[in-house]
């Protein structure tokens, strides 16, 4: 099967919505997943782009995975890349996807001299462990993740 990466475009967000929502689905947390195809759309091609996003198709031009990205800043190591989502179809994945994908997203990070690259993985989820790991990534479990959500910031 030939794979071609390439930078997403508009006509990609509805492929790449339902990615996302196979994800949550995998993740136990589809009830989070409520963001709309239309929100993604002005969110990545309106007047303030928030991410940006590579793809995986097939010859066929069937979108088979995605790594969603974006840039911010570190007052320690200057622009950073933050990996927000790599998703392979699950019919699709152990075929090289993902790694064509992190391959991709690793030249953008040189070519815009970034200071760090970073994502973070559910401690469960042992397969997407296995493949960092084989990468040469670094697991750091010392920081805690924290957020305020959308209700929180409304109501503050």
């Amino acid at each position: 099967m030939s794979i071609q990466i390439r930078l997403g475009t508009a006509q990609d967000i509805p492929a790449v919505h339902a990615l996302v929502r196979e994800l949550a689905i995998y993740e136990q947390a589809e009830a989070e997943h409520t963001i709309s195809i239309e929100e993604m759309q002005e969110d990545a091609f309106g007047p303030q782009a928030y991410f940006s996003f590579l793809v995986a198709e097939n010859e066929a031009g069937q979108i088979l995975g995605m790594a969603l990205y974006f840039f911010s800043y570190s007052t320690w190591k200057g622009p950073c890349l933050y990996l927000e989502d790599l998703v392979v179809k699950e019919a699709c994945r152990r075929q090289g996807i993902g790694q064509l994908l992190f391959d991709e997203l690793l030249q953008i990070a040189k070519t815009k001299k970034v200071g760090r690259m970073s994502w973070q993985v559910l401690d469960w989820n042992a397969p997407a462990i296995a493949f960092y790991k084989k990468l040469g990534a670094q697991l750091d479990e010392s920081w805690i993740n924290c957020q305020f959500r959308k209700e929180f910031i409304e109501n503050y």
